[in-house]
Order: C-alpha cells, then sequence, then structure tokens
C-alpha cells in the first residue's frame, strides 16, 4: 500500500523512477509524464481537475495485473483464447502503441547522441505501427473470421453447397504457414538502442522509454508463441473435426 499523504506531495519524476508503471497510469488520464517532471502529483491533479487517489488506485490496479500463462490459455477451448487475443490487439492498439508513439514524439533531450536517437525512432516507430496494425487486421480478417466460420460450419448455419466453398477457401495450414512473427522493426530499435541500454545518468524519460520498448517487444513474443503453439494447433484440429463432419454428411447424403 502507498502512502499517499507522501506521493501527492512527491515530484512526478521521483514517483516513476519509483515505479515506472506509473507513467502508463498518468497516460491513460491522458497525462504525459515528461512534461510534468518536476511539479508534485497534486499540482498536475489540480491542473486536469483529478482526483489523486483515483490515480494511486489506478496505479495498484496496475500493479496487481497477471496475465495469463501458456498453461491457463492452453486448458480453455480455442473461444476463449481468441477472445484474450482480440483483447490483447485492442489493447496493444488503443493503450501501448499510443503510449510509445506519445513518448517517442515528446520526449526531449539536448545530450547529442539521445537527441538523434529519438529523432531515428520518430523515422523508425510509424513504421513498425503501421506493419503491426496492418498485420493486427489481417490475422483478424482472416484467421478469425475463419475460426468463426468454422464454428458455423458445425452448427449446420450454412448448406452443403456453401460449406464446401468455406472450406475451400483459406485453409488454416495455409494461414499458418505465412503467419509470421513481426519482429524485424523491433530488431532495428534493439539495435538502435544498443539493445536498450541506458547508463544509469540516462534522463528519467529515455529510461522509462527504453523500458517499455523492452517490455513491448516481451510481449509480442509471447503474443507470437501463444499464436503459434495454441491457437493455430487449436484451429488445425478444428478445421479437421468439421471435415470429418461434413464429409460423413456428404456420405449420408
Amino acid at each position: 500500500m502507498l502512502n499517499f499523504e507522501n506521493i501527492q506531495k512527491s515530484p512526478i519524476k521521483d514517483i516513476v523512477s519509483e515505479n515506472y508503471i506509473f507513467a502508463s497510469v498518468l497516460y491513460y488520464f491522458g497525462i504525459s509524464f515528461f512534461q510534468y517532471e518536476k511539479n508534485s502529483l497534486m499540482e498536475v491533479c489540480d491542473k486536469y481537475r483529478l482526483n489523486p487517489r483515483q490515480l494511486i488506485d489506478e496505479l495498484e490496479d496496475w500493479a496487481k495485473r497477471k496475465e495469463p500463462s501458456p498453461e491457463d490459455l492452453y486448458l480453455h477451448p480455442i473461444e476463449v483464447l481468441v477472445s484474450y487475443l482480440k483483447r490483447k490487439h485492442y489493447f496493444f492498439v488503443r493503450q501501448e502503441l499510443p503510449f510509445l508513439s506519445n513518448m517517442i514524439s515528446g520526449i526531449q533531450s539536448e545530450i547529442l547522441d539521445y537527441k538523434n536517437i529519438l529523432n531515428d525512432l520518430r523515422m523508425m516507430f510509424p513504421l513498425f505501427v503501421e506493419d503491426f496494425i496492418h498485420h493486427i487486421h489481417e490475422e483478424e480478417s482472416r484467421l478469425f473470421t475463419r475460426i468463426q466460420l468454422l464454428h458455423d460450419i458445425e452448427n449446420d448455419e450454412f448448406d452443403l453447397p456453401l460449406t464446401l466453398h468455406i472450406l475451400e477457401k483459406d485453409p488454416i495450414a495455409l494461414l499458418a504457414e505465412t503467419h509470421e512473427i513481426h519482429d524485424d522493426e523491433m530488431q532495428g530499435i534493439r539495435k538502435l538502442t544498443k539493445n536498450y541500454y541506458l547508463p544509469d545518468t540516462a534522463p528519467i524519460g529515455l529510461k522509462v522509454l527504453y523500458h517499455e520498448l523492452q517490455n513491448f517487444e516481451k510481449e509480442l513474443i509471447i503474443h507470437a508463441q501463444i499464436e503459434d503453439q495454441l491457437l493455430f494447433p487449436k484451429a488445425v484440429e478444428l478445421e479437421k473435426e468439421v471435415l470429418r463432419k461434413v464429409r460423413k454428411k456428404i456420405r449420408n447424403n
């Protein structure tokens, strides 16, 4: 439990240095932490007409959040897995990518090396975002839609000619072969940031940015592993079962 009296009087810089998650919490409330590093939490809350208690409660809530493990997800049916991945997509697009973009575009440094890195990130990161969002839309429009169609076929929602047409298009095995881990741009970011290394003397804004970029990359790796090791195998099995039932239906006709 955080000491409310102390934290609301502390400068934003000190609060964020103590727990980088608070930078995300502030962004959630529409506040760019790097613009108010020297201001106290109370001053920032007054400016934005926010209740500091609400921010602290949100920080504690975020700190307690725990993602389900691949083992947990494996035990659930494919519908739950798809729902989880959709929620992660939404969180990536609506929270994490805008938060990272906000820092990359807004953080400033008078140190030439850091200034050059930030300028390079301002060119590189939007390209990654564009590619990543395209990948998400492609995945949801093809793979997730395919899985839903397979469930619809299981529930006899299509006549036999339409069922056969659907099954011939975009088989799961083909989608699995073309599925890519979108890591190329992150490799470029790793190289640019020297594997997210910063000396202890680096500005807090850069430290938070590097930390969040590295965390995002870890999330992408886990996300891709869940898709490759859980979603696709479950989808392949679902498709096989649907095909088995359709062939049996054809024989019986």
